[in-house]
């Protein structure tokens, strides 16, 4: 039976293009485990991790050199095997980086007693395809980011002009992560990161609903295959000479890239809407209607923007309207029935109307 699970495991790694040079010696491994502990412990310190424990258990992980195709992450953590591998042209002194996202990974897996996969802190493997797995991605990333001292960049991705935690390593969806944790907890994402629960993905629900959450979720799935896809057609097309083939995977490529980019803007504006629309809910006093005001106005610092993208400034000159209207209702004290809602509502887009007749008139005296 092992030696089944060997050849299973060796087959995988073939079909990945993962080719091992050589296995890594203990007192690597040992130096590897010591450091990423420490790192992973400091820098996580409110989820009570202990530096030891983390070390004991990393230390039992197999690590080993090899090559890899083009465009792939430089380290791979297999769950089959608990291994790790790192890409060959990587200097030893520099393996621990890049042992960060692949430990994390490691400590936040849980296994059934016949070491099937059942979690990976956002992703779940309870079915023959795993949900999450973009999601999880980008929350390793993002732990990892921070972990290493990375620091927030902007960055053009896809022609999308975006803010991302993570400017080298799954930036798109690092920057939607980003995005939504302007409304949501850190520590609690951190938390279901590393010990795999359902916190994090229950607030989203709260703040939203199940639906927009699976929507989102599906969104983070979607980006990662488009990625891996460009990966694999991008090395085909290498292993081309310049032939009539050539031209139909140049074709293919950018038509992941497009779809990369609707995904993306798609996933942030059901963020943005689902979310505010939570927020503009809640609000119950001139106080939370002015720091709504602001949180709105310094979301677009973070969005991803096109030349075309034009969903945030509706948005906000929509949800500015309604401000001003509940401001009003806020101002007088009073609490609107339906029947006052609907009928302010119609004077108060009467009177928008008229500002804005008066405003075009103004404007060809």
């Amino acid at each position: 039976n092992r030696s089944s699970d060997l050849m299973t495991i060796e087959k995988e790694l073939k079909q990945a293009g993962i080719e091992v040079t050589e296995k890594l010696d203990i007192f690597t491994i040992n130096r590897i485990a010591k450091n990423v502990a420490h790192k992973i412990s400091n820098k996580t310190l409110k989820l009570g991790l202990d530096e030891k424990s983390i070390f004991i258990k990393l230390s039992k992980l197999d690590m080993y050199k090899a090559n890899m195709p083009d465009g792939i992450a430089e380290a791979n953590y297999f769950y089959k095997n608990c291994s790790i591998y790192f890409n060959s042209h990587i200097p030893n002194e520099e393996l621990d980086e890049f042992a960060i996202h692949e430990c994390l990974h490691y400590l936040q897996e849980k296994k059934d007693k016949n070491n099937n996969l059942l979690k990976m802190g956002l992703c779940s493997y309870n079915s023959s395809k795993p949900t999450g797995l973009g999601l999880n991605e980008a929350a390793v990333q993002y732990l990892s980011s921070r972990i290493i001292g990375i620091k927030p960049d902007y960055e053009k991705y896809y022609g999308i002009n975006l803010f991302t935690p993570s400017p080298s390593y799954y930036p798109l969806e690092c920057s939607l992560l980003n995005e939504i944790l302007y409304f949501l907890d850190e520590d609690i994402l951190l938390k279901s990161t590393i010990f795999s629960d359902n916190d994090f993905k229950n607030l989203i629900i709260e703040h939203t609903s199940l639906k927009v959450f699976k929507k989102i979720e599906k969104y983070f799935d979607l980006i990662l295959n488009l990625e891996e896809n460009i990966v694999i057609t991008n090395n085909k097309l290498i292993l081309l000479k310049e032939n009539s083939s050539s031209e139909k995977y140049i074709k293919k490529i950018n038509k992941y890239k497009e779809e990369i980019k609707e995904s993306f803007l798609s996933a942030q504006n059901l963020i943005i809407e689902s979310f505010f629309n939570y927020k503009f809910n809640k609000i119950i006093d001139l106080e939370n209607l002015e720091n709504f005001r602001k949180s709105l106005y310094k979301f677009s610092d973070i969005i991803g923007t096109t030349e075309n993208y034009t969903f945030f400034d509706r948005y906000y000159a929509e949800t500015m309207n309604k401000l001003e209207h509940k401001c009003n209702i806020l101002e007088n004290g009073g609490v609107e029935t339906a029947l006052e809602s609907q009928k302010n509502n119609f004077i108060f887009k009467f009177i928008l109307k008229l500002k804005n007749l008066f405003a075009n008139e103004k404007k060809f005296d």
